[in-house]
């Protein structure tokens, strides 16, 4: 029913034209990307699809999730209570009555029940905002009591509000029966009077409050944020299958340009990701360069890949230059150096995102445009390159010595069809003092197992991890195809390593270049080997007091390796490893990955100290970590803060401690 049919036809033609004109706005920007096939597997990504989207996941991991849970499944079901309001408001014949009476019944029970929790849904949302302000839920560019996300939320509560209003004058009236609208039927009950006298009058009105809201509801929804109720569902299934745990590789050749510089350098999928942000801040909050400090916001990066491409989308569709720099100084539509190059790459911002966009790839492109085609990085990476180029190994020492580790002990070169394992020492492993400990430890398990293992020697080259996350793609490139073709010459086909980076790498990312390495990390394998009996312990480690495991990011968050550490510290010292608060997915990165180990930390807190001080409020006696990276940033923290008696252990020295008799 209508009092206007004619003037609501006109009004809702110039709402559904505002949206159709802002959503053709919007989401032809995303065809200026790059090509990218988003379209395989399609059963695979349906079915994550129903398990993100529909059922809100990784909403529902906070507590107030369920708020949202609500919100969303009420826009769903009541869509079908707005398509027959609009319908009925141009021919008034189209209503829930021409259905059968029980059906019609139901769906107005539905309805009535939908919309009272909706309301309460808004309410408490209102008061999270006003009074209970999570810090992540503001940033540099929105603030949690922003007045479009009030704007919003008042559409959304005056929708229920009328919805009510209508339903209960016309309950009042004796056209709608009052046992199938609960809600109504009280409201209608306990009218004022001056509403009671003339049900009519507050139908009319009701009607027409409804009609205006959701019209502009409708009209303003492409110009807002919430164009992720549009977006946020078919980004869920158009995201990557696998973890983002690696990048695309770049074909090179003379003319080409490398990285993403300007906007239209993304790919589509990467544009259509900055439509889909909620702004519900999750990714701030678990990012450790936002809690430290840090310039870098991967909510903010996001944003400012949409704001450019708004601000760009014309030159760029016109082939003209884009005025405001996606790399630049601090503001709109910017982001700045010291932003790109601040990210771990830890991955903390992906695993918490409920909509599945991809930030940490975005910023690596950026990453690979400053240094291919700017040559512009922090100058501490000047010589790390060179390192890596000239004697393939951070510290640019001399190959020779990568046998330096096993000086006391007998070590095996891999041969083809005798030896089942490469021992992948890794750069770490053999250069440095320390974590040179951890690779004896690690060899006199796997002698102590049975395990049939040799090493490269000289010949073992370094992966390139740091080098792919730092955006130096092309020696990447380079010092990956000398590996691949050193391990096809050599027969490897099973690898172990002690170091994440390695493992990740030579798992993920090698797969590009047409190679299938078992690679395992020392962790896997010892689990395995205890589990079988292969690897028998002399004595229970009980001298490491209180042992606190940390994850590392490359072998949790990226390959899902959570228990093997785990399951090996209980055997070796018979009880479960102590927790941080951060725990396991929800981790936070020690400071070093994505390259940042070989760069100085100048901006807020060091990320080692904030995870140290996070240790020594868990009262431990030793920290066992499983990553190189991760015990260089544990033992610099503890003597920083002074940790006193404070340990750090890599878990294969403490299978090591179990084997001694």
């Amino acid at each position: 029913m209508s009092p206007n049919p004619k003037l609501f036809a006109v009004l809702l033609l110039l709402s559904a034209s505002a949206f159709v004109i802002g959503c053709y706005r919007r989401f032809s920007l995303v065809a200026l990307g790059r090509p990218e096939n988003r379209l395989d597997a399609p059963g695979t990504r349906f079915s994550r699809m129903l398990r993100l989207a529909f059922g809100q996941q990784r909403v529902l991991g906070k507590p107030f999730g369920m708020n949202h849970f609500v919100i969303f499944w009420s826009f769903i079901i009541l869509a079908a209570a707005n398509a027959e309001f609009l319908a009925s408001g141009m021919l008034p014949q189209v209503t829930l009555a021409a259905l059968p009476a029980p059906l019609q019944h139901a769906l107005l029970l539905l309805f009535d029940l939908v919309s009272l929790l909706t309301l309460a849904c808004v309410l408490i949302a209102c008061a999270r905002r006003l009074f209970f302000p999570e810090p992540s839920l503001s940033s540099d560019y929105v603030k949690a009591r922003s007045p479009e996300a009030f704007l919003i939320l008042s559409l959304i509560a005056l929708l229920m509000l009328a919805y009510f209003g209508l339903h209960a004058a016309r309950i009042a009236m004796g056209v709608e029966i009052p046992a199938a609208m609960p809600v109504s039927a009280f409201i209608a009950r306990h009218l004022p009077d001056a509403l009671a006298a003339d049900p009519a009058a507050l139908a009319t009105w009701s009607w027409w409050l409804h009609a205006l809201a959701l019209l502009s509801f409708l009209a303003y929804l492409p110009q807002s944020k919430h164009m992720h109720i549009l977006t946020a569902i078919p980004n869920c299934f158009l995201a990557g299958r696998e973890q983002p745990n690696t990048q695309p590789r770049e074909q090179f050749a003379r003319g080409m340009s490398f990285g993403v510089g300007r906007v239209d350098e993304f790919t589509w999928k990467d544009l259509f990701d900055s439509f889909s942000c909620t702004e519900c801040g999750r990714c701030q909050e678990a990012c450790p360069a936002s809690a430290t400090g840090k310039s870098l916001n991967p909510r903010a990066v996001i944003h400012a890949v949409k704001t450019n491409l708004l601000a760009n989308g014309a030159a760029l569709r016109a082939g003209e230059k884009p005025a405001v720099p996606l790399i630049g100084a601090e503001g709109e539509g910017s982001a700045t150096e010291a932003t790109v190059w601040a990210c771990t790459t830890c991955g903390a911002c992906m695993n918490v995102c409920p909509v599945l966009i991809e930030h940490m790839p975005k910023i690596v492109k950026m990453r690979r445009h400053l240094v291919q085609m700017k040559a512009s990085f922090p100058e501490e990476l000047a010589t790390f390159f060179e390192n890596i180029e000239a004697r393939s190994n951070p510290w640019g020492i001399a190959p020779t010595e990568r046998t330096k580790w096993h000086a006391t002990m007998q070590v095996r070169p891999f041969e083809a069809g005798q030896t089942e394992y490469l021992l992948y020492v890794g750069c770490a492993g053999a250069f440095d003092a320390r974590q040179k400990q951890v690779t004896v430890a690690l060899a006199s398990i796997l002698d102590a197992a049975g395990v049939s293992w040799g090493t490269l020697g000289k010949d073992e080259r370094c992966c390139g991890d740091s080098l792919r996350r730092l955006g130096n793609e092309y020696v990447f490139d380079r010092t990956a195809r000398e590996n691949v073709d050193l391990f096809a010459q050599r027969g490897v086909r099973k690898i172990v390593t002690q170091c994440p980076h390695c493992f990740s790498t030579l798992k993920n990312d090698y797969r590009q270049y047409g190679i299938e390495l078992e690679v395992v990390h020392h962790s896997e394998l010892i689990a395995a080997l205890l589990a079988a009996g292969q690897l028998q312990l002399k004595q229970r480690v009980a001298d490491l007091g209180r042992l606190l495991f940390h994850d590392s990011c490359y072998l949790g968050r990226h390959n899902d390796v959570y228990d093997a550490p785990r399951q090996v510290l209980k055997t070796a010292t018979g009880a479960e490893p102590a927790e941080f608060d951060r725990n396991a997915g929800r981790s936070f990165c020690c400071g070093a990955g994505g390259g940042r180990m070989w760069q100085e930390e100048q901006e807020g807190e060091r990320i080692n100290l904030n995870r140290v001080k996070e240790a020594l409020r868990q009262n431990p006696d030793t920290i066992c970590v499983s990553c190189p990276y991760c015990l260089t940033m544990m033992e610099d923290g503890l003597k920083d803060l002074q940790g006193g008696s404070v340990r750090v252990k890599d878990l294969a020295e403490v299978v090591a401690e179990g084997l001694r008799p």
